[in-house]
């Protein structure tokens, strides 16, 4: 069987892989680091076996006709980058994020977030083919099912005025997730600024 020089990019949700093949007859696949650091993995199968990538540049490498599963070792992040560098050059560029407060209570936002927000439209607006993903969040003041509501107006006024803004509506997604997930634990009945906040995600 004949193998062809061939690199391609597999990107998912949680991991980011290269495939490349080298100068002998084989099938390389390195598993990237994310750019955020979230731990990622991908499991390389062959007829002959299975191999699982777990650590940033993890290698794992088939030969043409090979009987066993994929040899692993590490490969040089230096040398996949200078090796792929047009590759590399070609990705798309990592998910932007961006988080905003808001008053005791109810949607306004805060004077240093409305600024916050202006930077975010202009983000967006440099990547019109994006989806955007927005999450409205609470304190801890308030019953749950109130905090849900509440939070879920914040994210929608929020992808309101991407929307007034020209954004397509079906590329961004909101959401509310109440007290459930709080960037700084408290107690209940805790008046917390950093809790009352919606972040953006653009990607």
């Amino acid at each position: 069987m004949t193998i062809r020089r061939r690199i391609a990019f597999w990107a998912g949700c949680a991991l980011a892989v290269l495939l490349a093949a080298c100068s002998t007859p084989a099938t390389r696949v390195v598993l990237l680091p994310q750019a955020d650091g979230r731990p990622s993995a991908v499991v390389v199968r062959t007829k002959g076996g299975e191999q699982t990538l777990d650590k940033p540049y993890q290698r794992a490498t088939a030969a043409a006709g090979a009987t066993g599963a994929p040899a692993v070792d590490a490969a040089d992040p230096l040398q996949v980058r200078r090796d792929n560098a047009t590759l590399f050059d070609l990705m798309p560029p990592g998910p932007q994020r961006y988080t905003v407060y808001f008053d005791a209570g109810g949607t306004v936002l805060t004077e240093a977030s409305q600024r916050e927000v202006q930077e975010m439209l202009a983000a967006a607006a440099a990547r019109p083919g994006a989806d955007i993903v927005v999450t409205g969040h609470t304190d801890t003041v308030g019953s749950g099912p109130q905090n849900d509501q509440l939070s879920r107006r914040r994210a929608e006024e929020l992808r309101q005025l991407l929307i007034q803004r020209g954004f397509p509506a079906q590329r961004i997604e909101a959401a509310g997730r109440g007290e459930r997930e709080l960037a700084v634990p408290t107690a209940d009945e805790v008046d917390e600024p950093r809790n009352r906040r919606v972040t953006i995600e653009v990607r």
